[in-house]
């Protein structure tokens, strides 16, 4: 994607649909944190300039808008660190910052960093460093233009904390009209951490696309991610970018994939399943046949399992769907269907599924 030149600029529809699931996102994360943490941050490492040139708010304005709805309900310290490499959009940002300072709470702190992400990042990261600290609880956007500036030694340095997360818009449309010269060579290796992108870079369609993804995949798992979950972004047929969520906890990609699916295709813009890829999320009337396979594929032949472990399985970064889809949408039916069996012992109503029960794939 090429980087606009003025300070603001048109809000795209895919740009829309992003925001809109940081926006559900942060409906959960913000209240789940604020709860158990005694501080959180929320980084944004390409913030802009705040707003678009029709007035719809950017992500910095969106977070602060989500966290002031939730803060009542808990006490933890939260910081915003928005960073923006270009001078005069960070001067634009801080204004609307300053104006939004009489409204936040003691417990809130906000800055706006002026400078590249990765250099911004590493010294963030560095002071920590010295004092012998990781990051706190965070939520770390990476959301760039290219591939410039977002490599993965930066983000494997961010996932050392055991509560960080990064949400990442990979930019595969850049990578794919890469052409070998020495220009792009770098950031290529810097965004995956290893060379082994010079292996994909004469693939053609989706072998090349799938190539790039299982490898910005697996460069995040050994960058410390435990879950790893990704989703397409479409414009009618064609791939914008796919967003990459990094956690360590099954319970993330859970709220992730539930944030992905409130978001309803509109215009020519939807997201894309990654494991079922037909599957256009959001749809009033779902296809929850991939959910079965899954489960099936997953269970069957494995005698009784437990509903604790079914549901971690379905939340995952294993399956397209969120467990808030499992129980009335999937279980239920298919229990009818008797290609589930349910040890009676576990439950005391038919076709409900409470902690505890145990149940067979047939």
């Amino acid at each position: 994607m090429t980087a606009p030149k003025d300070i603001v600029w048109p809000l795209e529809p895919h740009t829309k649909g992003k925001h809109e699931v940081l926006r559900h996102y942060l409906e959960r994360w913000f209240p789940i944190l604020g709860l158990t943490q005694g501080r959180i941050v929320f980084i944004d490492g390409f913030a802009g300039p705040g707003k678009y040139a029709g007035g719809e708010k950017g992500s910095p304005l969106i977070a602060l808008d989500v966290f002031l709805r939730h803060q009542a309900k808990f006490r933890a310290e939260v910081q915003f660190g928005f960073i923006e490499n270009d001078t005069k959009r960070a001067a634009y940002l801080k204004t609307l910052i300053d104006k939004l300072k009489p409204s936040l709470p003691k417990n809130c702190a906000v800055e706006v960093l002026t400078g590249a992400f990765d250099q911004t990042m590493t010294g963030v990261l560095d002071v920590l460093d010295a004092q012998g600290e990781n990051l706190a609880p965070a939520l770390v956007m990476v959301d760039p233009f290219g591939v410039s500036d977002t490599p993965m030694a930066v983000i494997e340095r961010i996932l050392h904390g055991d509560k960080t997360e990064v949400y990442v818009s990979f930019m595969y449309r850049e990578i794919n009209r890469f052409k070998a010269t020495r220009e792009f060579e770098k950031p290529l290796t810097d965004l995956f951490g290893t060379e082994e992108w010079r292996k994909g870079i004469d693939l053609e369609g989706d072998a090349k696309k799938d190539f790039f993804y299982r490898l910005y995949e697996l460069q995040l798992r050994k960058a410390g991610a435990k879950h790893v979950l990704h989703f397409d972004l479409y414009e009618g047929n064609q791939l914008v970018y796919a967003i990459f969520f990094a956690t360590h906890h099954w319970r993330g990609p859970d709220k992730m994939k539930e944030a992905i699916w409130k978001v309803a295709p509109f215009g020519d813009f939807s997201f894309h399943g990654t494991r079922s890829t037909q599957l256009t999320l959001g749809l009033k009337t779902v296809d929850y046949a991939p959910l079965r396979e899954a489960l099936q594929n997953r269970f069957r032949g494995k005698g009784f399992v437990t509903i604790e472990q079914v549901t971690a399985f379905v939340g995952s970064d294993q399956t397209d769907f969120h467990t808030g889809q499992l129980k009335k949408r999937v279980l239920k039916p298919m229990e009818k269907e008797k290609l589930i069996e349910v040890d009676p012992e576990t439950r005391d109503m038919r076709g409900t599924f409470p902690d505890g029960t145990k149940l067979r794939l047939v």
